[in-house]
């Protein structure tokens, strides 16, 4: 049966959040389709939020940056990957063109590896690339690691990116300079399906003080919430993967989540990001766009040296009352005064289109 194959980067879970949404869009408008995702991303993420049939198939398809934790990356590792992964990239391209062939795949969209570019050239298929950003864009900002070390990477990504029939830029992007024809796209955003009521309630959590959700992504940070000053107002919420993680001692107003209690009650992150009045994060295109969706908050911090960050701080505040703090207050705990006045903001002013996964499912259906 003929497929489209989706290669999304192992990177964060940014990349694999918003193609699910995709995914879901696509399978529920052609139910007939083969829906094949490879990627490095863990597959408990697509258990946990996929709704229609996939093929999973694990396995490399970029490197992505390499993160000491959610707030720091290793330029130089990231630089010595690349190189050694863009170095065997022709072989890497006969060898997923001879995957695409087995499944019978009729298109491919990325998010955004070079790699199924390149695949899919060699099939002779189509390619899309569905991202806010291209790998060589962020690489490019690096300058000497890559000039050293992998002074190969971005030729060798710019042609696989050069062979794509259409990237389709989200929006607050970056890079796509390499593509003969680019169109852009609305947010692809989760969107919560139950009540706040109803998800304090499934979780425990407390409905008379503001709440703060603390998301840092897969990397996760280090900071003792002994030490917040702002528990007398606000609660603040941990999450921790699986029922068998080591919880934390935390004082009174600090509640932690299990999300395998929250996925395992129906719930999706999602709701509990619009059931909170502000998240703590780090800025990132997936949870930027479910605060924009959802008309939650976002009290962010710094994330080491991504391009990408320049973009997203320019025009988040355009979509989403947000506020900056530095990394010494965030570890330290001094979060009420930002988060007072992010409580008492003024809405942003202007309300995007969130529904881009319905948007980009009806295009990849008029591709095939």
């Amino acid at each position: 049966m003929a497929s489209v194959f989706f290669y999304i980067s192992g990177h964060g879970f940014g990349h694999a959040s918003r193609q699910i949404e995709i995914i879901n869009a696509l399978g529920a408008l052609r139910p007939d389709l083969t829906i094949a995702v490879r990627t490095s991303a863990p597959w408990w993420l697509f258990d946990r939020t996929v709704r229609v049939p996939i093929t999973f198939l694990a396995g490399e398809c970029d490197t992505g940056v390499v993160q000491i934790d959610s707030l720091r990356l290793d330029e130089e590792e990231t630089a010595r990957r690349a190189a050694a992964f863009y170095a065997t990239l022709p072989q890497r391209a006969q060898d997923e063109a001879a995957l695409l062939r087995h499944h019978d795949a009729r298109l491919v969209i990325a998010d955004a590896p070079p790699l199924g570019c390149a695949a899919a050239a060699v099939a002779g298929i189509p390619s899309f690339v569905v991202s806010n950003f291209t790998w060589d864009w962020i690489y490019e900002a690096y300058g000497a690691p890559f000039e050293a070390t992998a002074p190969h990477v971005l030729p060798a990504i710019r042609d696989a990116y050069a062979r794509a029939q259409a990237g389709w830029r989200l929006p607050m992007y970056g890079g796509f300079a390499t593509f003969t024809s680019t169109t852009d796209t609305p947010f692809v955003a989760r969107h919560a399906t139950h009540a706040r009521e109803h998800v304090l309630r499934t979780l425990q959590l407390p409905n008379d003080v503001p709440l703060v959700l603390s998301s840092f992504g897969g990397y996760g940070v280090d900071f003792d919430p002994r030490h917040l000053d702002c528990l007398e107002v606000y609660a603040v919420i941990l999450t921790h993967r699986g029922p068998d993680d080591r919880l934390l001692e935390v004082p009174r107003g600090v509640y932690q989540v299990s999300e395998a209690t929250l996925y395992d009650s129906g719930l999706r992150y999602e709701d509990l990001v619009a059931a909170s009045d502000v998240v703590a994060t780090k800025p990132g295109y997936g949870i930027i766009a479910e605060c924009i969706a959802n008309d939650t908050a976002m009290l962010y911090t710094s994330r080491g040296h991504f391009v990408e960050y320049d973009v997203l701080v320019r025009e988040m505040p355009r979509y989403l009352r947000c506020a900056y703090i530095d990394q010494g207050p965030l570890f330290a705990g001094q979060w009420r005064r930002e988060l007072n006045h992010l409580l008492t903001a003024p809405a942003p002013p202007e309300k995007p289109r969130t529904k881009g996964a319905a948007w980009i499912a009806a295009r990849i259906n008029d591709a095939l």
